[in-house]
């Protein structure tokens, strides 16, 4: 029988486990490569041989997405798979456009081959878009629970930018293992917060290796709480799926992929940030939510700022530094920096523009509608650096650190900072002790 040539078209996370989940193993298909965008310096690499299984001793090379067109000629492919997050449909149908007219069939894969089933109860947190909430609401849930007395593991959406083999299976359970996983800034951003409230978080490259080694950590294991990526659904059969939607940026829920597939799939949605949104947002997104998912339930939730040292953004001329994907092809315009600075009385937000070195530069020229605020890229030591050259080259009194990380931590930062810390703070009733409570029974928990 002939073997159905294959592209897995990707980003380093989603690819990677539709490829583990349906064509690793699989003697119909044969995966001649994957492409790769949205982050810097991942073409050239190889899916290595020791993760891709006995049908491929030589690994699957990694090109950039920009050649896709020439390699389904080149290598005779019949089709090839979108497996990548955060969209919107014209550029997915765009995409597939140039696949269809090069010869090649266009597939998506849905959750029904691609869940893994856990020997826990699930949570799964996804969202809409890219800067959403997902990790504080994530965080609340885990809150709850363990207020409850119940032991949660958390499992991120794969972030493998580096050596992939070694990559396979990470714990994190202290900031030292941050620094032996040799994290970039994404994701410390991302790991970082729970592990300082005590929390263990794994992440990786094999996630049915993941899920395994969370069921059975040491420190024991209730509830595994999907903590998503993007706008992505989740890689395990969820028993609660939780959908936070964002009313700065309404009608998104229903003009990204796969964002509108985790708010079709929610048992309940999150709208987040009603204390800084308008109302005609809020309303729009209600609507929406009525339209496609009238049997969710629906928590109004409020995005709570913190700021430490707030006396360095009143009078000043600031510098915002917002967390990068958020703002990159997370396409957010006001984030809780922005939102810092207004409040507690900045002077201006200086453009970093025209101060950007090195990597950020190209950031600024690949997503030109940023605007006036700093991307914290940090996806290797070139652009951590850049990072570092930018914040403090820029004609500005001090900077207002959005990140969900303290940056100080990770570069040496020669102006003031304020950092902002925020939380989500659910308002009135359905909360998520109703929520939990419930699931809690349900579960036997």
């Amino acid at each position: 029988m002939k073997k159905t040539n294959v592209i897995i078209i990707g980003a380093a996370g989603r690819d990677f486990h539709n490829f583990n989940t349906v064509y690793r193993d699989n003697e119909a298909y044969n995966v001649v490569a994957f492409t790769a965008a949205q982050i810097p310096d991942i073409a050239g690499r190889k899916y290595p041989a020791s993760l891709a299984g006995k049908l491929y001793p030589n690994g699957i090379p990694i090109y950039a997405e920009c050649e896709l067109e020439s390699l389904i000629k080149k290598l005779n492919v019949d089709e090839c798979v979108f497996s990548y997050s955060d969209v919107p449909y014209n550029f997915v149908m765009g995409l597939s456009a140039k696949v269809n007219s090069a010869g090649a069939d266009f597939k998506l894969l849905g959750h029904k081959n691609t869940m893994l089933k856990s020997t826990k109860p699930v949570i799964a947190v996804c969202a809409v878009r890219t800067g959403c909430g997902k990790s504080q609401t994530s965080r609340r849930i885990i809150e709850v629970l363990m207020a409850k007395g119940l032991k949660v593991i958390a499992v991120r959406h794969p972030m493998p930018y580096g050596d992939l083999e070694a990559q396979k299976v990470q714990r994190f359970a202290t900031i030292a293992d941050l620094k032996k996983h040799k994290c970039t800034i994404e994701e410390m951003e991302e790991y970082e917060p729970h592990v300082a409230r005590g929390n263990v978080i794994y992440a990786g490259v094999d996630y049915e290796a993941i899920l395994r080694e969370a069921e059975n950590d040491p420190s024991g294991c209730d509830v595994i709480l999907w903590d998503g990526g993007n706008n992505d659904f989740s890689f395990y059969e969820p028993d609660l799926t939780v959908t936070v939607v964002d009313p700065h940026r309404p009608g998104h829920e229903l003009s990204y992929y796969p964002g509108e597939v985790t708010l079709r799939l929610a048992d309940v949605v999150v709208i987040n940030k009603v204390d800084s949104a308008d109302f005609a947002g809020i309303q729009e997104v209600r609507k929406n939510i009525a339209k496609v998912n009238p049997k969710a339930l629906v928590i109004d939730c409020a995005s709570t700022l913190s700021v430490t040292n707030p006396e360095a953004i009143k009078g000043k001329k600031v510098l915002v530094v917002e967390d990068g994907p958020t703002l990159t092809h997370g396409e957010m315009k006001i984030g809780a920096g922005v939102v810092a600075a207004h409040r507690f009385g900045a002077l201006e937000m200086v453009d970093p523009r025209q101060f950007a070195v090195g990597k950020l530069i190209t950031t600024f020229k690949t997503y030109p509608n940023v605007g006036a605020l700093l991307p914290a890229m940090g996806y290797g030591e070139e652009q951590i650096k850049d990072l570092a050259s930018t914040i403090n080259k820029t004609e500005c009194e001090s900077v207002v650190i959005a990140t969900p990380i303290d940056l100080q931590r990770v570069i040496k930062i020669t102006k003031p900072c304020a950092k902002v810390e925020y939380a989500l703070q659910e308002i009135g009733k359905p909360d998520f002790e109703d929520v939990l409570n419930d699931f809690a029974k349900n579960n036997k928990l």
